[in-house]
């Protein structure tokens, strides 16, 4: 008999959102112990938090759990061009503050009787600083010092702003506590400027493993099913999957510096 590679003892997938797990960690999806999503409500789709909580229920494996928080809506906020990082995660351009006037303003209208106006109850930047704090909270009860957690890249595969707080939330978790902090090796086009400042000139060895096609289009078919599906129904599996021990807080990038093989695939504009 095989035995468990050292890598999987204590193993534990960390999610953004609902087939987070799948899309980024599908070459070990059906081998860790545990998988935890991060977010399930989100206050644009009223009806996408029930969704949710039945396709985790339906997931072809044991194991899978949410956290419940619900999603700041932050996507779409971060200068990408030029990314600024911070301890919560990215910071912010101006988009938050043009969402935050047609907030103000569904309010206003709904304060004087205009009905079904679906309207945040924070702002965007107070949600994506409060979530920092509310997954550290809610997952560090979880963690011990001899786990191997695997979660999203600080630059988050295609440019997700809550991706990367979750690994900003985890590398802060793993400096108290000590697991391992392993990450995924998805990149686009719009994240490479941000993917090469943890480029480095000796980097550490990575696992690279192949993908499970035939689970994964079993699970991405439970979130259809509940019509909770986020991506591309043409999407292609990569044949392979490497991961690598976080590196530290990214810097600009250098000559001749390298990190590990990435699947890279480019995203509608």
């Amino acid at each position: 008999m095989t035995a468990r590679p050292e890598f999987l003892n204590n193993s534990l997938i960390i999610g953004a959102h609902p087939d987070d797990e799948l899309l980024w960690f599908n070459a070990i999806l059906h081998l860790v112990d545990e998988v935890a999503i991060v977010y399930r409500s989100f206050w644009a789709q009223p009806d996408l938090a029930e969704k949710r909580a039945k396709a985790i229920a339906a997931f072809p494996r044991d194991g899978v759990f949410c956290l419940d928080i619900e999603e700041s809506g932050a996507y779409g906020c971060a200068n990408w061009a030029s990314p600024e990082e911070n301890d919560v995660g990215l910071a912010f351009t101006l988009e938050w503050r043009k969402r935050e006037v047609k907030r103000a303003a569904k309010r206003a209208l709904g304060s004087v009787g205009l009905p079904n106006l679906l309207v945040a109850r924070r702002s965007v930047l107070d949600a994506y600083r409060e979530n920092f704090e509310l997954i550290r909270t809610r997952l560090r009860p979880r963690l011990r010092a001899d786990m191997n957690v695997f979660t999203h890249n600080p630059w988050g595969e295609y440019g997700h702003e809550e991706h990367v707080q979750v690994f900003r939330a985890l590398q802060s978790l793993q400096r108290e506590i000590g697991f391992k902090l392993w990450m995924s090796n998805y990149c686009s086009e719009r994240t490479l400027p941000l993917a090469m400042r943890y480029f480095q000139t000796s980097p550490g060895g990575y696992i690279r493993l192949p993908t499970n096609k035939q689970f994964a289009e079993q699970v991405a078919q439970v979130y259809k099913d509940h019509q909770c599906w986020t991506w591309s129904d043409d999407w292609a599996w990569f044949d392979e999957e490497c991961y690598i021990l976080a590196p530290d807080q990214g810097k600009e990038p250098e000559p001749q510096q390298h990190l590990l093989p990435l699947n890279m695939f480019t995203i509608a504009p």
